[in-house]
């Protein structure tokens, strides 16, 4: 892997992953959460942040940026829990990473991809401990906890954290569609060793049933750490199960390489209503990052 810096060796030059700070692409991203047809409140939350070691800033649902001056940090979580406890895990999962991260990174030499990695681990473990904190100290937030999947958007590639049912998505601009993710429970164990297929693996009556999450009273959590490469033109999505609920795999590809709408609606606004329409029985979040050529205008 190479090791970005201000001035890289003839090694580094040499590596396909290497890329001038000129070339480096724009990144737009869109995102969006809906609350369904049948939730009566919605517990999933999405973030879309720059960060350095400094601090982190929020950005808006839509939006392009260059990647020559800053790293994006991408995430969706879906909570669970009685009443509004869910709302508040999902919630609080995804404000604790401003709140923690910028810490993080300026404890950690974050040139290296490991250590990338590392900080990720550390906020994960960090983000489950409150949310457990919380279910054990307040009798309202018992049980509470969420789904948590997190894209690191950086020079060279991109580092990704996941607990869970969520799911970080790779389109690739030669086509096909990649589940970078692993779903955390019984179902997703089937469907990763040839067991059953999707069309099965969705209608299981145990596919909720999650084996690890953020908070909901699991002891310990092990998160999936790892890296994706980037080409100009690929595609990621980071979405809820209520958006996988309701499209197959098939679909998400179709409509995230359809042209762009003639009604301005985004990417993630086109995935997250069709979900809505063919299912809407849970909350429905998509959060959709682009790479784009560093001449690309902005929209």
């Amino acid at each position: 892997m190479p090791t970005p810096c201000d001035t890289p060796s003839a090694a580094v030059k040499q590596d396909p992953l290497f890329r001038p700070t000129s070339s480096l692409p724009i990144v737009r991203w869109s995102g969006i959460t809906d609350r369904g047809r049948v939730r009566e409140n919605n517990e999933d939350a999405f973030l879309a942040l720059v960060i350095d070691a400094h601090e982190v800033r929020y950005l808006g649902k839509t939006g392009e940026a260059s990647l020559a001056t800053n790293d994006f940090v991408f995430a969706v979580s879906d909570g669970m829990g009685g009443a509004k406890s869910g709302e508040i895990a999902s919630r609080l999962a995804v404000d604790r990473i401003t709140q923690l991260l910028p810490p993080i990174v300026r404890r950690s030499q974050t040139s290296q991809p490991e250590a990338r990695i590392e900080v990720l681990g550390k906020l994960f473990a960090s983000i489950h401990q409150d949310l457990t904190y919380l279910g054990r100290s307040y009798e309202e937030c018992a049980g509470m906890g969420a789904t948590l999947s997190l894209c690191w958007v950086a020079h060279d590639q991109i580092y990704f954290a996941h607990v869970g049912d969520s799911r970080i998505y790779h389109f690739p601009v030669a086509g096909g569609c990649i589940q970078l993710t692993n779903d955390h429970n019984h179902v997703g164990w089937l469907r990763r060793t040839g067991r059953i297929n999707e069309r099965e693996a969705r209608s299981h009556p145990m596919r909720h049933t999650l084996h690890q999450a953020m908070g909901a009273g699991i002891r310990n959590i092990d998160p999936q750490l790892g890296v994706a490469p980037y080409s100009l033109g690929d595609r990621f999505l980071l979405c809820s199960d209520g958006v996988t609920d309701g499209l197959w795999d098939r679909n998400l590809d179709e409509l995230i390489r359809e042209s762009p709408s003639s009604s301005g609606k985004s990417v993630a606004q086109r995935i997250v209503e069709e979900a809505v329409e063919k299912s809407g029985r849970d909350n429905a979040t998509a959060l959709v990052v682009e790479f784009l050529p560093p001449e690309s205008p902005a929209s």
